[in-house]
């Protein structure tokens, strides 16, 4: 990590970009909705609910989509699912992620989310790499079948109306079975406003690195709609980069901005010309972190909130020399006075560690074989997909 001319550390990859010159960016346009700066908070299952993205929006401008939600949820009326689907007061866009395996469910989910005016956009998760989901013929084994995806991504159009679809996917099962370039075309033959691919494949699942070359062929093949590119983001600039390597229309933000919610602030700053602000110190970090474990107790109650800030409050103090004592001893936490004590216990002055905004946080681990339902590729063109509980327990997909 090296200073910049303004004093701001910046890692080596990212010194010599410039931040965006007038007009080189447009704003993100997904049917009515502009986005402006072209940023997306990714689907992260057990992470992007309202909480979090209270957080984020407190940064900076964006779509901030919810964590992933069950079209059969939803149509049980399941209580933990409508909990997820909810949004904070004055919270817009109204952004849902939509998961489901069966046409049926998902024109009917969205048919009620769409009716209801509980939305102002719905994201479909084509991604999720999990084995148990794979080999039920979910998440990302579905691109493999292009007549069972496109009879999904139209169902969910139909059903959605007048809200604005997107759909996100990754590369394809593994580099011999690379299916984004046709998933892309299916969605925009299919009605979708916009996709995103994350530049990994399935079997890569969150290892090695994002193939941004992927993300410029997707855009080429699919000019008619925007293209967002997702896939190691971890600062501001790496934004820019992406963009102009790959001439795509926007950014989705996943693990990057775990524990580090000024993310989307930095992401304004750079995309206005700016060089982003200092990182925050551990005392304001405590703040922040304090203040989303609160709101983490409104939506889900004291108990399971404190639960949830356990792995975030991992995220906001990676990095820092000396608190790996402090993290041990939050797993334990299950009230807020007990997070409060531990919090207590940092050193407020304690600067932000140069190189910590690149340290992997979440998913992570190596290479795996996919697991699919037999005869999966062999019977590539079948429309017929698989209902049940795996298919539809999804794990969401933020890279």
């Amino acid at each position: 990590m090296l200073p910049t001319q303004s004093g701001h550390i910046r890692s080596a990859i990212n010194l010599d970009v410039q931040n965006a010159r007038p007009g080189e960016f447009a704003p993100l346009r997904i049917g009515p909705l502009v986005v402006d700066p072209p940023v997306v908070l990714a689907p992260m299952a057990g992470v992007t609910n309202s909480a979090f993205r209270r957080i984020c929006r407190r940064f900076g401008a964006g779509l901030y989509v919810s964590e992933m939600i069950t079209a059969r949820g939803l149509l049980e009326k399941n209580r933990k699912t409508w909990t997820l689907a909810s949004f904070a007061p004055g919270e817009w866009p109204r952004s849902i992620q939509l998961y489901g395996s069966d046409p049926d469910r998902l024109r009917e989910a969205a048919r009620v989310l769409a009716a209801e005016g509980h939305v102002d956009h719905i994201d479909m998760n084509f991604g999720c790499p999990v084995r148990k989901v794979t080999a039920a013929g979910g998440g990302s084994a579905i691109p493999a079948r292009p007549k069972l995806m496109a009879k999904l991504v139209r169902a969910l159009v139909e059903g959605a109306g007048h809200v604005p679809v997107t759909i996100k996917f990754r590369k394809g099962i593994d580099d011999r079975t690379l299916t984004f370039i046709r998933a892309g075309r299916i969605a925009a033959e299919e009605g979708c406003k916009a996709v995103g691919l994350h530049a990994r494949t399935a079997a890569q699942s969150y290892s090695g690195d994002a193939d941004w070359n992927a993300i410029g062929e997707l855009k080429a093949a699919v000019p008619e709609i925007p293209v967002l590119g997702n896939g190691d983001v971890w600062e501001a600039h790496d934004a820019l980069r992406m963009m102009r390597q790959t001439g795509c229309d926007g950014v989705i933000i996943g693990r990057g901005c775990l524990g580090r919610p000024w993310l989307f602030r930095d992401l304004v700053d750079v995309f206005a010309g700016r060089e982003p602000q200092e990182p925050p110190r551990l005392g304001e970090i405590t703040k922040i972190l304090r203040e989303h474990a609160v709101l983490l107790c409104e939506v889900f109650g004291e108990f399971l909130g404190v639960s949830h800030m356990r792995r975030h409050g991992a995220w906001y103090t990676k990095g820092f020399p000396g608190t790996s004592e402090f993290r041990l001893k939050l797993n334990l936490a299950n009230t807020m006075a007990e997070v409060d004590a531990l919090l207590a216990t940092l050193d407020p002055d304690a600067p932000f560690p140069p190189a910590a905004a690149r340290i992997k946080r979440a998913k992570s681990g190596g290479a795996q074989k996919v697991s699919l339902p037999p005869r999966w590729l062999e019977d590539a063109e079948q429309d017929a997909c698989v209902v049940g509980e795996d298919a539809e327990d999804d794990g969401g997909d933020g890279g």
